[in-house]
């Protein structure tokens, strides 16, 4: 069935009947198509490199939940150090609304994964095996041939192939390349949750990028929805300049715009959009529409543009404003969250540790002494051995049982042993608070923590020792 027209009236991949046309983007080649292939090719190497890198002996980026240790870039991450996350989503927030205020869709049509796995590696497959736009849509509307049939297991065997390497990789980023290579030497069961993962996680992939494809981004992806909260009519976006286009006629015709109707951006477009009609949810700012466009100005021996990189403002005969109260805030807040993520991060150190109570009762009254005993966890989040020391600082004379030496610590391991402290109940005047800091032998580093500790009324104490007297 031919699709519809494009309208603004409904969703272009949506007929009038309810189904969905499959769409079939012709190819174009322009500047801005060379650097889009540019950008996703970096992408997707990054992508694959990431965990094959080694930054302070661990990948670049190693999500070890595990043992809930995360490696990013040389820097480790403990599961008590899950705070500083506040600070990368709220950033990642602050950097998507002011990007989008100042370049519209940028994210979109450059760097989102749909956009770059779906044009620049399953639609590449796609175009190999059966062709050109025009000859793929001829082959798909065409009987079953074994022509057909052949060329149709071979796109989607690829498919196939191709989602089970991105999920693999994507699996190594949490349990290491070796790990990894180890499960896929060893038998599904042993390892059935990451099979099991790995296998529904390429389903996925296989029936977005085979079939669903564009309609993540108009159904699922809110993002679309979401841009005429973040954008306004100064914001960047890919426009068609109807002033200059309109009327549209065929070429020749007197009296008309320099739009000659050719359609051709409506054929590139992933989406089926026609840019045209203005601004759209479905438009993800490929600019594909821009060099198809160009191609046709070129050969017609008009000035390219008609379709280009401009506000709306600027489209209607203004002149955009790059400096408003959206992006002025949007950038502040931006500034403001960098500047105290920086602090966070500089915050951390190379280990962690904390301090509890053993359960129980929050302090033991002896013959000659009240006790407090504590679990000290150390963390240590560097590649290497490190000795720790432990010393208390007390305002009060206290007998120290624990962490009298150093305390050996494996790399990326941890170690909980028990402190028990004791303080004479001649020299027990109540409850106070001292300080527990945690270091390695070299001073590198220090933590420090306060802890209170408890014990009865002295008071009570006292009377109970005259009782015991008499």
């Amino acid at each position: 069935m031919a699709a519809q027209r494009p309208s603004l009236d409904s969703v272009t991949t949506i007929n009038n009947d309810g189904s969905r046309p499959f769409i079939y983007p012709a190819d174009v080649s322009g500047i801005f198509s060379i650097a889009r292939k540019v950008s996703a090719f970096l992408l997707i190497a990054l992508y694959l490199s990431l965990p094959w890198i080694k930054i302070g002996g661990f990948p670049a980026v190693f999500l070890d939940v595990a043992n809930r240790r995360f490696h990013l870039f040389g820097w480790t991450f403990a599961a008590q150090d899950m705070w500083l996350t506040f600070f990368l989503i709220s950033g990642l927030g602050f950097s998507l609304f002011f990007i989008t205020a100042l370049l519209g869709r940028i994210w979109c049509g450059w760097a989102c994964p749909q956009t770059v796995f779906l044009d620049h590696v399953y639609r590449r497959i796609e175009r190999w095996i059966e062709g050109n736009a025009i000859q793929r849509r001829k082959l798909a509307d065409g009987p079953w041939t074994p022509e057909k049939v052949s060329k149709r297991v071979v796109k989607h065997g690829l498919y196939i192939i191709v989602s089970l390497l991105i999920t693999h990789l994507f699996l190594a980023y949490f349990v290491s390349l070796k790990e990894l290579w180890s499960m896929m030497h060893e038998q599904p069961a042993e390892h059935w949750s990451a099979f099991v993962f790995v296998f529904l996680a390429a389903g996925v992939l296989y029936f977005n990028f085979a079939w669903f494809r564009e309609q993540l981004c108009i159904v699922i992806c809110p993002y679309g929805r979401l841009q005429s909260a973040m954008i306004d009519d100064h914001s960047l976006i890919v426009g068609y300049d109807a002033k200059r286009g309109e009327p549209r006629g065929k070429l020749g015709t007197t009296g008309t715009g320099d739009c000659v109707d050719c359609n051709r951006c409506v054929h590139v477009c992933p989406t089926g959009i026609d840019i045209r009609q203005g601004l759209q949810m479905e438009c993800i700012g490929c600019t594909a529409c821009i060099d198809a466009c160009d191609d046709v100005m070129r050969r017609i021996h008009k000035p390219t543009g008609l379709i280009r990189y401009d506000s709306q403002t600027a489209l209607a005969g203004g002149k955009t404003r790059w400096w408003r109260p959206r992006t002025m805030l949007y950038g502040v807040l931006l500034v403001v969250g960098i500047s105290v993520a920086s602090w966070a991060v500089s915050t951390l150190k190379p280990a962690n540790a904390s301090i509890t109570r053993i359960t129980g009762a929050p302090y033991i009254v002896t013959e000659d002494a009240v006790r407090n005993q504590f679990l000290i966890r150390l963390l240590n989040k560097r590649a290497e051995i490190t000795d720790f020391i432990v010393r208390v600082d007390s305002p009060v004379p206290v007998k120290q049982t624990g962490f009298e030496d150093p305390v050996i610590v494996g790399p990326i391991g941890e170690e909980v042993r028990p402190l028990v402290l004791r303080v004479p109940r001649t020299g027990y005047a109540g409850s106070f608070k001292f300080t527990i800091t945690i270091s390695d032998v070299q001073q590198s580093f220090s933590i420090t923590r306060e802890v209170e500790f408890l014990g009865p009324d002295a008071r009570l104490l006292k009377e109970d020792e005259e009782d015991d007297d008499e």
